[in-house]
């Protein structure tokens, strides 16, 4: 096999904002006990609550993807007004600025998975976009930061809050964590751009610019370490952005940093979703799931709406989707995680809040 078809078959596939997932082929067995241990225990929560949330809630687009002008085609569908793309990334990054969920309750959120049978948090720490909803000392483009008007509210840093609550009430927490970011200067470097154009990956040759590079990985290790050290027992560092991965010219020495963060946190599991190898622990297949069992540890993530961020008009499925979604799928060997985007304001809305009720009637 030739390398650059090896390198072909790395590269993960994007269709309408949803990832493919990787097959029990490229699936690596850990060889440390605990990480089986821990393996183990994956496979037995069935139900856990994800959750994408950030600035970009407030649009009710998808997600922060409307940054990146190759996703074009899918990710501005529900920009409607009248905007050009230079434009509409700068008020992009500039919705840190209106960002004020006062109404957010984190122990309302907690007892309300608790109480209705969901077993672990996902919680989106950073999307692509590379805003950090936990007090971050890597950037102010966070939800501490100066510019946020949420940064003096007592609940400000809603990663540790969200941990702190959910984990009180039993739940294992999940980091999701984008390896991309699109506001950083060491991976979206402006000035190294050529015309207006965004793709998903740098603005630069990573082998012609090694030493920015390498401020970006240090950046990205940095980040992860503080969740990993500041943020109490986390139980899996949920990996997004295949397309930074060590097989390609986009290398973040990923199992170096996981290394480290299991020095302090030997039970660590690693979701490098995508890519492959020793630090994808579990496969996770999106929006959808297997035709038939796997035979090794995965999940599905699915939104209970149309999409994974908050939308102003959604479909949300009936308990008895969600019922049926969630037998098949614990039929199959796998969990649920059950996607819910939290609105701007710092509420679960009332139709997500009966869905997750009716499911725990069941």
């Amino acid at each position: 096999m030739s390398e650059n078809h090896r390198l072909e078959e790395q590269v993960p596939v994007v269709e309408q904002g949803v990832h493919n997932y990787s097959s029990e082929e490229k699936w690596v067995r850990p060889e440390e006990p605990l990480l089986l241990e821990r393996l183990e225990w994956f496979k037995d929560q069935k139900l856990g609550l994800m959750m994408h949330w950030g600035p970009y809630s407030q649009l009710g687009i998808v997600e922060s993807w409307a940054l990146s002008d190759e996703d074009v085609e899918w990710s501005r569908n529900e920009i409607d007004w009248d905007i050009d793309a230079e434009e509409l990334k700068r008020q992009y990054f500039n919705l840190n600025k209106t960002f004020n969920p006062l109404r957010f309750q984190p122990e309302v959120w907690a007892d309300l998975a608790a109480d209705n049978g969901f077993k672990y948090l996902n919680f989106t720490t950073k999307h692509h976009d590379g805003f950090c909803m936990w007090d971050t000392h890597t950037t102010d483009y966070r939800i501490t930061g100066p510019d946020c008007p949420f940064h003096t509210h007592k609940y400000a840093d809603i990663t540790k809050q969200l941990f702190d609550a959910f984990r009180a009430k039993g739940l294992a927490i999940s980091a999701y964590f984008s390896k991309a970011d699109w506001h950083t200067p060491y991976y979206w470097a402006p000035e190294m751009k050529e015309g207006t154009f965004t793709s998903r990956g740098p603005t630069y040759d990573p082998k012609e610019k090694p030493e920015l590079w390498e401020q970006f990985v240090q950046f990205t290790h940095e980040q992860i370490m503080e969740l990993m050290t500041d943020y109490g027992r986390i139980d899996m560092l949920w990996l997004d952005a295949g397309w930074v991965n060590d097989y390609r010219d986009q290398n973040v020495r990923l199992g170096e940093v996981v290394e480290r963060a299991r020095e302090i946190q030997p039970w660590l599991l690693s979701a490098d979703r995508t890519v492959g190898g020793p630090y994808e622990n579990l496969i996770t297949p999106e929006q959808t799931l297997p035709e038939g069992p796997l035979h090794v540890p995965w999940e599905s993530c699915i939104t209970m709406g149309s999409a994974f961020s908050f939308r102003y008009e959604d479909n949300y499925k009936s308990v008895r989707e969600l019922i049926h979604l969630l037998v098949e799928i614990v039929a199959r060997g796998g969990n649920l995680a059950l996607n819910v985007g939290p609105q701007p304001d710092g509420r679960i809305s009332k139709t997500a809040i009966s869905r997750i009720q009716g499911m725990g009637a069941c």
